[in-house]
Parts: structure tokens; sequence; C-alpha cells
């Protein structure tokens, strides 16, 4: 694919907003019409906004955005900014002569990685959920310490953001990006293989492959409540809201090929799934099937992504990250 990225979905714009000093951040991803969407939510711990309204079952049928955030709890206030950025643009569902910009997020929680996070008496997510809403292009975006992965840590590497894309043998494209911020860990054993190395396309992420042992030992972010690995995927196929939700739990698969252990009592594991409606599928069954097959090649490789890209914070205690350890 041109970009390897969510980007390559036509229509599909992403913008960050971070601080490397506070340690967090938040990405919007914008839709330029309004998008099918639904959610799949495993992790034990979640922390999300307007995610009830994305269940199969219920009203909603699109949205405006979706918002990955760092800030845990806090960091919900994000969403409140995308939609006042769209509201800005004109977007929105109209309801009794309102638009109301209809906005869905996740969080993780980043707020014990070394960052200050004494900002006084309202947090910073708003205004950074605008920025990054203002931010969004349909451009290549900052990877690894960026965005909503600018906090984010794993059990043994620093987390981070990263995406990938990849077609079917139908011809649809499925793209996915995820903030990759575990309890579990995304390399074997003491590294530097990654679990998502058989997915791996032209050495995206340092073409390691994996080791001729396995050392399977479990490996534990040590604070409990500090952890989540959020993400999307989209594809440009009509999808219904039910089968968005299917892709959405097919997505979670991709999570447990790159993260051990995942979906834990500790992690708020949350995958979203949209679909922009530009083609057609010829076979519905085996289209879908083959799609959330994708997804979940897309979104291992997409954790994957993040983790490779990233590189620790400048603060005291911050975690070392893959590049630092084993680049060399």
């Amino acid at each position: 694919m041109p970009h390897n990225s969510l980007i390559d979905i036509p229509g599909v714009a992403v913008g960050s907003a971070d601080d490397l000093s506070l340690g967090s951040g938040v990405t919007a991803v914008i839709f330029d019409r309004p998008a099918v969407a639904s959610v799949s939510v495993l992790g034990g711990a979640p922390g999300g906004r307007d995610t009830d309204m994305l269940a199969a079952h219920n009203t909603v049928q699109a949205v405006d955005a979706i918002v990955l955030s760092g800030g845990s709890a806090f960091g919900l206030d994000a969403a409140g900014g995308v939609q006042a950025w769209l509201r800005e643009q004109g977007r929105g569902l109209v309801v009794g002569g309102v638009r109301v910009p209809l906005v869905a997020q996740a969080i993780i929680f980043d707020l014990a990685n070394g960052g200050d996070k004494n900002w006084g008496q309202f947090s910073p997510y708003r205004d950074m959920g605008y920025a990054a809403a203002a931010a969004a292009r349909l451009a290549p975006f900052a990877l690894g310490t960026a965005g909503a992965g600018c906090g984010a840590t794993t059990a043994t590497v620093k987390g981070g953001l990263g995406s990938a894309s990849a077609v079917t043998t139908a011809g649809h494209t499925v793209a996915a990006i995820a903030a990759v911020n575990a309890v579990g860990t995304p390399i074997i054993g003491d590294g530097p293989w990654f679990w998502a190395a058989p997915y791996e396309v032209g050495g995206e992420f340092g073409g390691r492959g994996w080791p001729t042992e396995f050392d399977t030992a479990p490996r534990l972010k040590g604070s409990p409540g500090t952890s989540t690995t959020i993400g999307l995927v989209v594809t440009d196929t009509t999808l219904s809201k039910p089968q968005a939700s299917r892709l959405a739990i097919m997505a979670h698969d991709g999570l447990s090929r790159a993260i051990l252990p995942a979906h834990a009592p500790q992690d708020g594991d949350t995958m979203f799934a949209a679909a922009t409606g530009a083609r057609a599928m010829n076979d519905p069954m085996r289209d879908l099937a083959e799609l959330g097959h994708v997804a979940s090649l897309v979104m291992a490789r997409a954790i994957a992504r993040g983790v490779y890209e990233a590189t620790s914070l400048a603060v005291i205690g911050s975690q070392r990250s893959w590049r630092e350890r084993f680049a060399a």
C-alpha cells in the first residue's frame, strides 16, 4: 500500500496532538462523511465515551470521528474538543435543529509514565482533542511516541502509535491504527523478536523474525490498572453495523497475535471498526470473513510498528524503547 497506514483508506484523515513533558496525547480519526461503525470491548478495565451507541443493536449507524487518547478518565475530555471542531465545520447529526457531531472514544492509562501530570484545575485533553482534529490531514502522520501513543508503555518496552494497511483478494482496502499500552509484552522473551513477526511486510518493524526457541513465561506490567491497547480498523467496503461489529471482534485477534497476554483484567482493550462504503461486497459472507482476517493481520502489524517506531520520553524513570535496547 502507498503509505502502509490508515490514510490508505480514501476519505479518512488522521491528526495528533501531544505534549512530551506531559507524556500524553490524542489522536483523532476524522471521516469526510459519516462512517458506519461499531466496537468490541474485551479488556477487563475499559474506558470510553459513547461506545454504547456503537453496539450493533443500538440506533446510531454512523459516526463523524473516532478518538484515541491518553489520560485515562481525564482523557475522555478529548472527544469534546474533537466534537467542537467538527461542529465548527458544520458536521453532525441534526437533532431538533441542532447539529450534534457523533464522536466515539477510547482511552489508555498513561498517568504513571514519569510525565508531569500537574496540569491544574482542568485537564489539557479537550484542547488537545481540538488540536488533533484541526491537524487531521489525508497525509502521512507520525508513529511511535506521538498522539495517543505518546506516553504508552508495555511490560517490556515503550509503547506507541502504530498503523498498517493491506488489500484483500477481492480488492477491498483494510487499515488499522493502534495505541499500544499493554499490561503484556509485544516481544518474545527479552527480545528483540516481535510476536507479530510472521505477519510483517517489508521489514516494517525490523525484520528480525522469530527466535529458534520461545520464552512464553508471563511478563506483566507491575502496576495494576496501568494498561490498555486501543485501536481502529477501517475498510473502504460497504458494511452494515452488525458486519462492522464482527470486524471489530475479529480485529481483537490481531491484538492477541501481537501482545501476550492480551485482554487481561488490568487491560481496557477496545477495538473500533468503521466502513466508508466506497466498494460493495460481491460475496458478503466470504468477503466479510476475509475482511476480518486481514483486519487481524493489519492490527497485529500496526501494534508492532507502534512499538518499533517509539522513542523513550525524556523524563525521569521513562521506559526504554525497543530501538534503545535492540536497534544497534
